[in-house]
């Protein structure tokens, strides 16, 4: 395999990509490694992170803030398309690797790098996303994988770190992989590994337990406007701060915990646990008020569409023809759903207890009542049921002839 000379790496500060910077130049003779750390809302101190980068060998250190188009360009369309792969996840994780894979392209491109690397392992998700999205935006970069062919476990990458001076951040009573961003956190290794095993209090940290949560449930106004959220009980937000509030409100009623057992693109079964409170609340409450303001048959193909969007968005297909294709229909279908929904949020639940929409709501009460103000056409009914029903009567016609 050819190897390139001037690389960029995407860098967590863990021990995969720390032990990369090392492993590159002194196994694979890359000549410079310029490391990139995406600040995606996460919280953490990202400089300390910086600083270990360069001691680990890298010429330089580089940290971006990605968190606003993270949240406008990234988020707000999976919110939109109501994605939740298998039916459950919210691609908290998922989403972000695009964005990072732009971002190392474009670094590359500007300080004269011939590859980008990552330091995903051969079984997990993000390889996937990683190389697919790099292969779609800038095919003339090698990307190395060396975490994918080293060969060495675990302790075996831990020691290789320590014998180059990097110390481990992994301790016998932290044995958990945690992937965190400011749509939530996945959590996995460890004890998580047997589906079987109850995930410990201690792997959560956005959400409280059920058990813990106010007796009191909390009543949320989640204000939307072509599908994007945009404000919390009337008080407009941008988009990175109605997140986090939502992450904070959500949270503390014990709201948005996942654990599932779920499918990878390499075609294992994996464990993960989520968290995702913000995020899963706020889908909630836009398929609440698409609903109100979208029509059946649109719905009933968009549906179908966003199982596909998801699957898609966590298969690293991102930049795919069908999902950008798909994000037409998306956009298109969202030019009505305006307006508000109120989310009950009680002991780990979120329910929608009220939908409203000044403009495009498609519930015409006058019609839907069963008072006096009832102007629906009850008489119509029969001609209508006739000619619904005369497939079925005609098909079992002849059946019954046949016996």
């Amino acid at each position: 395999m050819a190897r390139a000379k001037k690389v960029v790496l995407a860098y967590s500060g863990g021990v995969d990509t720390s032990v990369c910077i090392p492993y590159l130049i002194n196994e694979w003779g890359v000549e410079e490694v310029i490391t990139f750390a995406a600040d995606l809302g996460q919280g953490d101190e990202l400089e300390p992170i910086r600083l270990k980068a360069l001691a680990a060998g890298a010429s330089q250190s580089l940290v971006g803030d990605l968190v606003e188009p993270f949240i406008e360009g990234f988020a707000f369309p999976a919110i939109r398309a109501n994605a939740l792969y298998q039916g459950r996840y919210p691609l908290s994780t998922a989403l972000a690797r695009p964005l990072i894979a732009e971002r190392l392209v474009a670094i590359a491109r500007e300080v004269g790098a011939d590859g980008v690397a990552h330091g995903c392992t051969g079984k997990g998700n993000d390889q996937v996303r990683f190389d697919v999205a790099i292969g779609a935006l800038a095919p003339d970069l090698t990307v190395l994988t060396p975490a994918r062919e080293w060969g060495m476990s675990r302790e075996e990458t831990i020691a290789y770190g320590e014998c180059h001076g990097i110390p481990s951040p992994v301790s016998k009573g932290s044995p958990y992989s945690i992937d965190l961003n400011l749509l939530g956190r996945s959590i996995e290794a460890g004890p998580l590994e047997d589906p079987d095993v109850e995930p410990p209090e201690e792997v959560y940290a956005l959400t409280v337990a059920v058990d813990q949560a106010p007796d009191a449930p909390e009543t949320v106004t989640i204000g939307f406007e072509r599908g994007n959220p945009v404000s919390l009980d009337g008080e407009r937000l941008d988009p990175v701060s109605l997140v986090r509030r939502a992450n904070a409100l959500a949270g503390r009623h014990g709201f948005g915990r996942l654990d599932m057992v779920e499918d990878r693109v390499v075609g294992i079964k994996s464990r993960e646990i989520y968290e995702t409170p913000g995020l899963l609340l706020l889908i909630r409450a836009h398929q609440e008020l698409e609903s109100l303001t979208v029509s059946a048959d649109v719905l009933r193909t968009k549906r179908q569409l966003e199982m596909q969007w998801a699957d898609l968005v966590y298969q690293g297909l991102w930049f795919g023809a069908l999902k950008d294709a798909i994000d037409g229909f998306m956009d298109r279908s969202q030019q009505t759903v305006n307006g508000s929904v109120r989310m009950k949020l009680h002991k780990g639940n979120a329910t929608a207890v009220g939908r409203s929409s000044a403009t495009d709501s498609l519930y015409v009460p006058d019609m839907a009542t069963y008072g006096a103000e009832d102007r629906f056409d009850h008489r119509a009914a029969e001609g209508f049921i006739y000619v619904w029903g005369l497939p079925t009567r005609l098909s079992a016609a002849v059946r019954r002839r046949g016996g």
